[in-house]
């Protein structure tokens, strides 16, 4: 029986998650989606053409690669029609039975957008900074056990009657809390009897059966997740997180899997550091360095287009990832942004009141009071993104990688000089 690999986010999002999958899927038989919804943006290049995806996973664009939603996803059923009818408008997902969408799935309606629209227009300068998916208020539902699964959407009776139920709750809160209009059940479900037979095809009974099986037989199946472990609702910067858990273990119980199915975890990281929306954020330059890294590094959201805030490579944070998601390699992206650096900075500690701490504070509240502890290593002004092989990077960018692979006593096996398949260097393989 083989073991899965897990890619996971281990900054704030945005490491670029997208391509390393989309790189890797070349070797992989399944890629599964697990956990979060359309506020993922990945961005991949393949020969000069940019394909942004939310909800398919990264591995669509590998015509052998079977590609899985699976039931920890909350699915806008709208968004993920759109992205599949522009994935065969480019020539791929010739067959449908490549992407399979578990039935135990949770869908996103448009009330909760609306609901998620209008509680954080109420918050004001005290916003959380979502991106308004619905991604919070639909894994609500999931909670209070009155969310509408993928397979309600090909049973009216049942859709009908949990929308009507749903709609009691939603209308008043959207009526008489946020003064937003209402929505009515057989606008919804006219809607949604279209989408349903859009997505009959892919429509799959058991992903867990699936997946394990795919596993048993030895096949190479890669988890793939959403945004990244300092977001996550249990163990980021709460409350300035995601409404999933983003982390590691999230693969296995999104799935329906069991932890003995997991060989690998693969930590995905910047060369620097981005947050999008609100939130601490200790290695943050508010200066013409932070702007021009956001400039060189093209840090705007792809799924909002919000300019993302910048800052040097944050090591506390990046052990405390390694930590607590059990990753056992790292792919170090976007090493190129930081040519023409004179010299660049690595967070190595926090001062906190005084003391000097190397452990990521447990309270969220104490970041907002902590001082950053630098070292500066050399910078290089050669142009990577030509390169490919390691002997020719400058011995400064080598350097820069063994510092950080050996801090974070991590092997750095995959580092990224672009955005392209083709500007990946590797180390060591991702599947012995």
């Amino acid at each position: 029986m083989a073991g899965g690999i897990v890619v996971v986010g281990a900054q704030w999002g945005d490491e670029g998650k997208g391509k390393i999958v989309d790189v890797f899927s070349a070797h992989a038989d399944m890629v599964v989606r697990y956990q979060g919804g359309a506020n993922a943006g990945h961005t991949l290049v393949v020969d000069g053409v940019k394909t942004v995806l939310h909800l398919v996973p990264s591995g669509i664009l590998h015509a052998e690669t079977l590609c899985v939603i699976a039931a920890g996803v909350v699915i806008d059923v709208a968004g993920v029609a759109e992205e599949i009818r522009k994935l065969k408008a480019n020539g791929y997902l010739k067959n449908p039975r490549q992407l399979l969408i578990s039935d135990a799935a949770t869908v996103i309606l448009p009330y909760h957008k609306a609901l998620d629209a209008a509680r954080e227009k109420s918050l004001a300068e005290d916003k959380i900074g979502t991106t308004g998916k619905g991604i919070g208020p639909a894994y609500e539902d999931r909670a209070s056990r009155r969310a509408i699964v993928f397979a309600d959407l090909f049973d009216p009776s049942t859709l009908k009657a949990k929308l009507e139920l749903n709609l009691i709750e939603k209308n008043a809160l959207l009526e008489k809390v946020y003064n937003a209009p209402a929505f009515k059940a057989a606008d919804l479900m006219k809607d949604l009897a279209a989408l349903a037979d859009e997505l009959a095809p892919y429509r799959s009974r058991d992903v867990s059966v699936i997946v394990h099986k795919s596993l048993k037989a030895g096949k190479k199946v890669l988890f793939e997740g959403a945004q990244g472990t300092l977001l996550d609702l249990l163990h980021g910067t709460y409350p300035f997180v995601t409404s999933s858990s983003t982390v590691a273990g999230s693969a296995c119980i999104g799935t329906g899997i069991g932890p003995t199915n997991i060989e690998k975890v693969i930590g995905i990281m910047k060369a620097y550091t981005t947050r999008v929306g609100s939130g601490p954020f200790p290695t943050e330059l508010k200066d013409d360095t932070g702007s021009r890294l956001q400039r060189l590094g093209h840090e705007f959201g792809s799924t909002t287009g919000r300019p993302r805030r910048c800052g040097w490579l944050d090591l506390v944070a990046m052990k405390y990832a390694i930590r607590i998601n059990g990753i056992t390699n790292l792919a170090l992206l976007k090493l190129d942004v930081l040519s023409g650096f004179e010299k660049i900075g690595v967070c190595t500690g926090y001062k906190i009141g005084g003391e000097t701490v190397h452990e990521f504070p447990s309270n969220p509240t104490e970041l907002d009071k902590v001082e950053p502890i630098f070292e500066y290593l050399p910078g290089w002004k050669e142009d990577l993104t030509k390169i490919n092989n390691f002997k020719d990077l400058p011995r400064t960018a080598t350097n820069y990688i063994d510092f950080v692979g050996n801090q974070l006593g991590t092997p750095v096996d995959v580092v990224s000089l672009g955005p392209g398949r083709e500007q990946t260097l590797w180390v060591k393989p991702l599947f012995t």
